[in-house]
């Protein structure tokens, strides 16, 4: 119960920062759209690309593959960029500055070209992941989605570390690791609580677009069943994208308190302790 309430907590306390500037909640939302725009033509593309057989199989072929991880590969990088946008204007308010929007995407673009080496690692790893997965058994998906989970634990302060501190992927990759072995994975608790927000946000949405869904569906009015159905999608959306920005003060706050050794404005030292607390072994 400690742990839910400090999850909680630091939720409150990532939205404090967060609702200074108000107006960074729109770079997740940038992304997507960019993301959808951009990568659109790779997917077209490798669709078209994809033969199918007499039998009604698809079979992709080098071609389609290469337009695929292109595609990932376009897409991890913007959603890399606004993401870093975003931890820069987040470090600049925990600084004691005051970002905006377009501080935010001039800082992200300094380091346009740091962060390509990152984007490459980060999407190849993703799609070799999902590849395995999707070729293994029921034992191996929860094998590799367990791989991935450790991954993204592993290298959660690359990021902050690349762009705030202006380092190399290696030497970010070599630092973030190691303060997951100090911190042992204690960065879940405050992810669990942004989680359990997007939980929350589901759930609303659940109840508010799924009685007007079965009613178009009983009823069988299709406009009312469509409009339900997109009303829980634009929610979700809008869920995601908040869990997005909270996620981004969030770790940026985290980066300050276990590579820096600073207790970020805004945060109390009892919940960014708990969050990123060095485990000590015990004796007997």
């Amino acid at each position: 119960m400690g742990r839910i309430s400090n999850s909680i907590s630091l939720v409150k306390s990532s939205w404090g920062v967060l609702s200074k500037d108000k107006e960074l909640i729109a770079l997740p939302a940038i992304s997507g759209v960019v993301s959808l725009v951009c990568v659109a033509p790779f997917i077209v593309g490798a669709f078209v690309a994809t033969p199918t057989t007499s039998g009604g199989d698809a079979q992709v072929g080098p071609l389609g593959y290469a337009l695929m991880f292109l595609g990932y590969l376009v897409g991890a990088y913007i959603t890399i960029f606004f993401q870093a946008a975003l931890i820069l204007a987040a470090n600049e308010r925990l600084s004691g500055g005051s970002p905006t929007l377009g501080s935010a995407l001039s800082a992200a673009t300094q380091h346009a070209g740091a962060i390509l080496p990152w984007a490459i690692i980060s999407a190849t790893v993703s799609m070799v992941l999902r590849a395995i997965q999707e070729r293994s058994g029921f034992l191996g998906r929860i094998v590799i989605g367990l791989v991935g989970m450790a991954w993204t634990l592993v290298t959660f302060l690359v990021l902050p570390i690349l762009v705030i501190e202006g380092t190399g992927v290696k030497d970010a990759l070599t630092r973030s690791a190691g303060a997951f072995k100090r911190t042992w994975g204690e960065n879940v608790v405050g992810n669990a609580g942004i989680g359990l927000v997007g939980i929350v946000g589901a759930l609303i949405g659940l109840v508010v677009a799924g009685p007007i869904v079965a009613l178009g569906i009983t009823g069988d009015v299709m406009a009312m069943t469509v409009g339900g159905i997109a009303l829980f999608v634009i929610w979700m959306i809008l869920v995601s994208v908040f869990t997005a920005a909270l996620s981004g003060v969030f770790q940026t706050a985290l980066y300050r308190y276990a590579v820096l050794g600073e207790e970020p404005q805004g945060f109390t030292h009892d919940q960014i302790a708990g969050a990123f607390r060095t485990k000590t072994r015990r004796l007997g």
